[in-house]
């Protein structure tokens, strides 16, 4: 159900509160306000984030999740939050992205929906043989 420390290298981000919902690759920029008397003080801009229940098709069950404005555009582009995470790059989808996708990939293998990779049915070590000559 967790996420492997492959799938952990690959969504790693500075912006931390990314990680914690469908952010779709929005960060906070930061920039200058710049008033009629031009004197500049630093601001930042943070994305458009919203606490948002969304239906999965895969579970039959509402999922909880923050999302952003450009996430959720996309997400409904996609034709539903099931289609949007397995087609998502990892990079974009961060820690909990890519956990609804594990749990999303489990539910489809239980269901049969998708065949499991020959890749996961190999030992993880193979045996090697020596031929002594």
């Amino acid at each position: 159900m967790f996420p492997t420390l492959r799938l952990c290298e690959a969504i790693s981000a500075p912006f931390k509160r990314a990680q914690l919902g469908l952010f779709g690759g929005k960060t906070r920029q930061s920039g200058n306000n710049v008033p009629f008397s031009k004197k500049k003080t630093r601001r930042t801009w943070l994305p458009n984030v919203h606490n948002q229940r969304l239906f999965s098709e895969t579970l039959q069950d509402y999922i909880r999740v923050k999302v952003t404005a450009r996430a959720l555009k996309t997400i409904k582009k996609h034709g539903g939050i099931d289609k949007y995470v397995m087609k998502t790059k990892p990079e974009l989808l961060g820690w909990e992205g890519m956990r609804i996708r594990v749990m999303l990939r489990e539910r489809q293998i239980a269901q049969g929906v998708v065949d499991i990779p020959a890749a996961a049915n190999t030992p993880a070590s193979p045996a090697v043989e020596t031929v002594a000559l």
